[in-house]
This record gives structure tokens, sequence and C-alpha cells, in this order.
């Protein structure tokens, strides 16, 4: 038997089949392809074949004797002429897109790049510097794995509610996980986390970046470290800094997600498929620039020596070319199967439905994932906006999509801060955003709604800060958006002021009770329960420290009763279908009671009219709602974002006997104290300055 034969053109990527491993790598446009195969240690190359087939655009060959945990690369030739948008160079060992898993980091040197960087840039003569020792290496995986019972819990979007976190930021100062687990995927198995995510209540998990990723060059050299993880080097294999040194990380992110599967909440990846770690024309040559820079990258129409860029990073991945689009949806069948995740958050999700410059609803992308069998019944969301021309697109994706709500975000901060005419936006995002979201059959889960993210300020910062305080990013304070639609309260930051913190706490109950009393889909930023603060930094991608780990004992010192009262919220929610509907409220439906499904009450004690939707100095609104159901069950939701108390009339037209008050923000734990009141039609109720007071009815 030979040590190399033809293999196979298909599957992609290095495949083990018991007796070798047969490789295959695509290139439409490479004249040759070398695999190189390094020792353990990945510092020695140990020996190189040159592809034999060609076949279909794919390279592929078959390595008889090779095992799982054989390190590998790629050698690809072929022409290197940057005016037609070829830069092969064979000096550059390239990470195999279909890698399953990656052994080692970057060692940022000149040698890492496809060009002579120290002559003309517009010289851009070839490097003939060997990169590998420089370079991460692949590694053969056995693909085998018992899953035993895991059984996905499946959670219906109306039922679902996210909690956005880091792996390491989540887990490395935990106090009950090990210091050898911390910051690792076997953290997120301990159940210390586990717990604490049942106990709050939250049904899906949404990690931020975990394919395997680099730490920008400019980021080492001003020892920064790349946190968020948005600079994807290979998108089958995951981060290898998240693996334990006990244990096999790939193993271990599997166990924890069986674990929290057993516990029933979803696991959803933040994945970035718009872009990868290799810049604009000017940056490294690590995999896809080196093997076919012409298919797998957008170019410049006009100049294909430059990258085109909707991403603010460089370059954008071509969807539109079909090997391109294959390995994006096999990439994201390989995490559903292999490692049993229930959904997918898509990072500047227009750059991917370009097809080919501009988006497109019917994009090649969003096709083949509304078909396919697989990836059309996993949770998919979308970030609807990039940053190229005409790249917002909020309510634009095709049904089975839900989108994060930008709108619903500033509105809803507007709305507590106190700005003028926000009345009418804050009603359509109370209601799900009807008249963004509802085309094509969409529901209201079609909205991802939520007052904090990764990207911007923290719940805590929301309420301390006016102005983006992101100096330790070493970028002169300049990075960050600089509209956070925040306020501080009377004081830039930390203070003593009693009078301050308390309206701080309530405003941060105000902006909560809002995102999970609205029709939607709520989402809560890791930590925002204990009220963490990054000291104001809206920007803390490149802050792997303190600044962005959730410190866990910091909720008792400043907010103690904030957890209690997001318990309090989610079991509300959880407890009334009128929070989680099927159908979007139109004020048209009238139940047995002859309520209308939505009802907008004015103060003054009646319906509102199109006089006081146009008042921009109203800070005051009721909302009436109804449930899909027959069974009666009735809320009203009162918001006063004024400064002074508002007496509340009922409208004594309005049907119901009598409203119970349930819950009410100017309340630590949002439990209202007894005597409870109750609001009869024609009563009035004086709701407090900054706050937010329900109501239900009582069953006659």
């Amino acid at each position: 038997m030979t040590r190399l034969d033809d293999g196979s053109p298909a599957p992609l990527g290095a495949t083990w089949d018991g007796k070798g491993v047969n490789f295959a790598l695509f290139s439409a446009h490479a004249s040759a392809v070398d695999l190189c195969l390094f020792d353990s240690s990945g510092r020695r190359q140990i020996e190189e074949y040159r592809l034999p087939q060609y076949s279909d655009e794919v390279w592929h060959g078959y390595v008889n004797g090779l095992r799982p945990g054989q390190l590998y690369g790629y050698r690809v030739h072929g022409p290197y002429e940057p005016a037609h948008g070829h830069r092969f160079n064979p000096r550059k060992l390239l990470i195999d897109p279909y890698a399953r898993r990656l052994s080692g980091r970057i060692r940022w040197h000149d040698a890492l790049y496809g060009y002579r960087r120290d002559a003309h840039r517009a010289d851009l003569t070839r490097d003939s510097r060997d990169s590998a020792p420089m370079m991460p290496k692949c590694v053969v995986e056995d693909p085998s794995h018992m899953w035993g019972g895991d059984q996905p819990p499946r959670h219906a979007w109306r039922d679902t509610l996210i909690y956005e976190a880091h792996v390491k930021g989540l887990t490395q100062l935990h106090p009950d996980v090990p210091m050898t687990m911390r910051g690792t995927y076997a953290a997120l198995a301990h159940p210390a986390i586990v717990d604490h995510l049942v106990k709050l209540g939250v049904t899906a998990i949404e990690l931020m970046p975990i394919h395997a990723f680099a730490d920008d060059r400019f980021l080492v050299e001003k020892k920064l470290r790349n946190y968020w993880g948005y600079s994807t080097l290979a998108f089958f294999a995951p981060e290898p800094r998240y693996y334990s040194s006990e244990g096999d990380g790939v193993l271990d992110l599997k166990a924890a997600v069986r674990t929290l599967h057993e516990a029933r909440i979803e696991v959803i990846l933040d994945v970035v498929y718009n872009h990868t770690a290799e810049g604009n024309q000017l940056g490294p040559t690590l995999s896809f620039r080196g093997i076919d820079n012409r298919s797998y990258y957008k170019l410049a129409p006009d100049n294909p020596r430059f990258v085109w860029d909707v991403t603010g990073t460089g370059n954008t991945l071509d969807l539109a070319h079909p090997r391109v689009l294959q390995m994006v949806t096999d990439s994201l069948r390989h995490w559903v199967e292999a490692y049993h995740v229930d959904g997918f958050r898509f990072d500047l999700a227009p750059a991917l439905a370009r097809d080919p410059f501009e988006f497109s609803d019917r994009a090649g992308f969003l096709r083949a994932v509304g078909q396919d069998p697989v990836l059309s019944r996993v949770k998919l969301i979308a970030e609807p906006w990039d940053l190229g021309s005409n790249g917002y697109r909020l309510g634009q994706f095709p049904p089975g999509w839900s989108e994060w709500n930008d709108s619903f975000r500033d509105t809803i901060r507007g709305f507590w801060r106190g700005d003028a005419g926000q009345i009418a936006g804050l009603a359509r995002a109370l209601t799900g955003s009807r008249e963004i979201f509802h085309r094509r059959g969409r529901q209201p889960w079609a909205s991802v709604q939520y007052v904090s993210s990764h990207d911007g300020f923290t719940l805590q910062d929301l309420v301390s800060y006016n102005e983006r305080h992101n100096e330790p990013n070493r970028e002169d304070n300049k990075d960050g958006h600089p509209h956070n639609v925040s306020w501080n309260c009377g004081v830039e930051g930390p203070t003593r002021d009693p009078a301050i913190l308390v309206l701080r706490a309530q405003q941060k109950r105000n902006l909560l009770a809002t995102v999970f009393f609205s029709v939607g889909v709520p989402m809560l930023l890791m930590g925002d329960e204990f009220s963490r603060t990054q000291k104001g930094n809206n920007n803390a991608y490149c802050q792997d420290n303190e600044t962005s780990w959730l410190d866990w004992d910091r909720g008792e010192k400043v907010d103690p009763d904030l957890f209690s009262f997001i318990q309090l919220l989610i079991r509300l929610r959880r407890s009334h279908d009128v929070f989680r509907r099927r159908r979007y409220l139109t004020g048209s439906r009238v139940d047995k009671n002859g309520l209308q499904d939505v009802y907008w009450l004015a103060p003054e004690g009646r319906e509102m009219t199109n006089e006081d939707w146009a008042d921009e100095n109203r800070r005051t609104l009721g909302m009436q709602i109804g449930n899909d159901s027959a069974d009666g069950q009735r809320f009203i939701v009162l918001l006063n974002a004024s400064t002074k108390k508002v007496d509340f009339t009922l409208n004594p037209h309005l049907p119901g006997a009598a409203w119970t008050h349930v819950f009410d923000t100017q309340e630590a734990h949002g439990h209202v104290r007894t005597p409870v009141s109750v609001l009869r039609p024609g009563g009035t109720f004086p709701i407090g300055a900054r706050s937010l007071a329900l109501f239900q009815l009582t069953p006659a």
C-alpha cells in the first residue's frame, strides 16, 4: 500500500476513517497544493506531500496510516498578481478553512505577510520568508463522540429569555469555580454557573464568539488582547484559549452543552462569518488569502488589488461564491451536529446577504439557510446592520429569523432618560415593533429586545455615565459609539451621594421592567443582574481583565436587591401569556370582557388621542393589554418618566371591575407593599416619579 493515494474531493477538510486521513481543499485558482505534517510540538515539519488530484476545483489526497492528533497545514502555489486579486505564496503556511481544531497561537512577525512589509507598499514584492514557525497548526480530529441521551430543550421562541455572556468573563472570577477551571469551557458546566442561570430563570445562554480567533497585531503591540473574539481564524474549530489545562477542550465544550441542556438551557453561538482575521489587502496571509483570495473575499470591482469592506475590519467574505457559501453552511451544520448548539446570532448579518454587493432578503445565504433541514430548525438571530452603504436592515430579514432590535434599545433609553417626543416610539416598542417586523407572516418573537449588550454600556454604566471612557483601549477615546442615550443621574461615574444611588437603582429597574413587560424576546447582558460596570468603557473588546469579567460579589455591595428583582420579572413574564404573545397587538380584537387586546390610556382618564401622541412633552403613558386566549388575563402597565409624581386616572368607561397593584419599580424587590392598592374605573393612582407600575385585572 502506498503512503499517498488520490483520495476524494469530499468531504472538505481532514477526515479520518480509521485507516488514514483524506485531505480536501478548495482553490479555484491554485496551481498546486502541498500538505505539510508537523511533529507533536508543531515546531518541526516532518513530511510534505503534493496533493495528487484536482477535481471540481478541489485539491485532494489520502495519506495512509495517519491518525487523529496529527498536526498539519497547507502551502498553496499559484500566481502572485495582487493587481488581479491573486496573492498565492507557498512560503506561507496556511490554516485549513475546515480545520476542526487548532494547536498553538499566532506569533506576530513580518514573515506572516505575503509581501515585503519593508518595501514600498505600492510595490508589494512577494515575501520569501517561511511563516510556519509563527503559525498555529491544524489538528486532525477524531469525530466520534457519545452524546448519550442529550436532548436539546427546544424552547419556543415566545418562551425564550436570552442571557448574553462570555466564556471567560462569566467564569473567571467565580469563587466556587476551581482556579484551574476558570475561564474555560469546562467552567460553563460547573454547578455554580449552571445553578446561577437556573435561579435567574433564563432559557438560553448566547456565547460571544468561540470560533478560533486571533489577537490582532495592533493589540498585541499595545500589550492588549482580543477579548470579544470578533476576528475569526477558523470557522469549524473552538477557540483554544478556553481549553482547560487538565482536560480535552473539545470534549469540555461538548460536556458543557450537554450539562446546560440537562438544566433546560439552550446554547446559542455568536458567529462571525462576515469577515476574517486577515484584514485588508495589507493584512497577513494566514488562510483564505493564500488559498484563493479572489474566491473567498469580495474584491473591489474596479480594482481587485483592494478588498471590498462593509464590516469595518478590512475585508468581507464573499458568500455569493458557491464554495464560500458551502463553507459557511457546512460550518453551521457542524456546530449543530457535532456540538448540539441550539442556534446562532450572526454578527453584521447584512454583509452575509449582499449578493453580490447589495442586500437582498432573497440572497443565496438566506435562502440556503431557510431550506436547510438542519439549520432551518435552530434559532437564527441577525444583527441587522453592517457598516456599508444601505447596511441598516432592521426588520428586513425573512421569516424564521429574529433580529436584535436597537430601535427598541434606544427608544427605551431615551424615554427613561426623560427625552421629549418618545411616547409614540415607546408604544411601538412595548408591542413588539409591529410596524418594523410584521411582514410575510413574521411574529412578535422576530424582535430581540434589550437595553444593554456587550457592545456599549452595561446597565450600570448606562445610568452612571454620560460619555464613553475608553482610554484604556489606547485609541485616544475615539473608539466605540458616541451615541449612548445614557444619563448619569447627576454625577459622572462613581458617587457616594445617596439620592443619586437611589435614582440609579430605580432607573435600572425601570429599564429592565420595560424589557420584560414588552412583547418580543427579552435579552439580558451578563452581569447586569449584579450591576456590573466597565467604568464607562463602551467598547471593551480588548479588555481581557477585570474591566470585563463578572465580579460575582459586586451585586451585594452595589444593589443587593437587583437579582431578586430580575427573578420576579422573569417569573411574572413566564406566568402570564400576555407578555409572551403569539400574535401582534392591534387594538382591534376584543375579548369576552369587551376589552381590546391593547388600549392606550392617558393619565387624564381617557383613551390617548392623536393630539396626545403628538405632544412631545408627554412622559406618562398607560398600556392595557390582554393575551391571546379567552381566560380574561389582563394587565395595565403605567410608565412615568417625568420628574414628578403623576395622578393617573383610570378611564371610567373602561370595562373591568377592579385592577390590583401587583408590581412597582419604586420597590427594590418589585413587590408591592401592603395594603395593596386597587384601581377601579374612574379611580386615581399616584404613580411615582420615574417609575413603572403594573396592575392585574381582578376576576369578577
